[in-house]
């Protein structure tokens, strides 16, 4: 699962990387260490792709009668319930009710920095932050329009596709991550004329070797506690990672300060 994400990259590092730009009107940018449920957040969308725009995330079908937040969505549906990381079968996601149409019709890239997940028994109260070595990347998602039948009020929403865990996330130890996009899968992913073959083949685990990992503070739990002290380390990261070079780059784009 993948609850808690990251974003704190700058606005204009942002909008290069997507080939982008932040819809006008948008609230100003601002970065967030600690997203939750029913915030909102980046994404770009197959209907928009060349605009950045803020998104509730937590996915509220079309046709709900009300408002639901379904933040992450199996991309084996109701297959693999073991969660087996070697599973190759059918992508059960193309079936499922709330998510059948928006796979087919309506994708978005979801911006991030890094993401934070616990462990499968004890949760975020052994949360890890998880990064890659290139950022922001982009979270595989699916989109919805709702209307509020009280109000009348358009709320568009998203949620986060989901795998089986990588070797990486099986040594915090968690069973399942999101599924990240290689930058050269944005196209397909956006593109409305892709054939349904080509999305789910995407639907895969991102290499182990392009991320690492490190434990934070349990703080993180609370959705209010959103400051960068609170993505400091607290132990070592999952993998070593050799060299001044590597460490001080971290350093310097704002993951990985006190202890090494």
């Amino acid at each position: 699962m993948c609850g808690r994400f990251v974003l704190v990259d700058k606005i204009e590092v942002i909008e290069k990387t997507f080939n982008a730009k932040l819809s006008e009107g948008s609230i100003l940018f601002s970065p967030s260490y600690n997203i939750t449920v029913g915030q909102k957040s980046l994404v770009v969308t197959d209907e928009n792709p060349n605009q950045l725009n803020y998104y509730q995330f937590g996915l509220t079908p079309s046709w709900a009668k009300k408002q639901m937040y379904l933040f992450n969505a199996r991309a084996e549906g109701d297959h693999n319930k073991e969660n087996d990381p070697n599973f190759r079968g059918a992508k059960g996601i193309i079936e499922k009710p709330a998510f059948r149409n928006p796979i087919r019709a309506r994708r978005c890239l979801i911006v991030a920095s890094a993401f934070i997940e616990g462990s499968t028994v004890e949760g975020l109260d052994k949360p890890f932050l998880v990064h890659l070595k290139n950022r922001p990347f982009a979270f595989a998602g699916i989109w919805d329009k709702w209307t509020n039948p009280e109000n009348l009020e358009v709320i568009q929403s998203f949620s986060i596709i989901t795998t089986t865990a990588n070797t990486l996330l099986q040594k915090i130890p968690h069973h399942r991550m999101p599924v990240i996009l290689p930058g050269h899968a944005y196209h397909t992913w956006l593109n409305q004329n892709a054939s349904l073959s080509q999305i789910t083949e995407l639907l895969v685990q991102y290499p182990a070797d392009m991320m690492n990992a490190y434990p934070i503070s349990p703080s993180i739990k609370s959705p209010i506690c959103n400051l960068p002290e609170y993505l400091n380390p607290v132990g070592e990261r999952l993998v070593p990672e050799i060299g001044i070079i590597v460490s001080k780059s971290l350093e310097e784009k704002g993951f990985g300060r006190g202890k090494k």
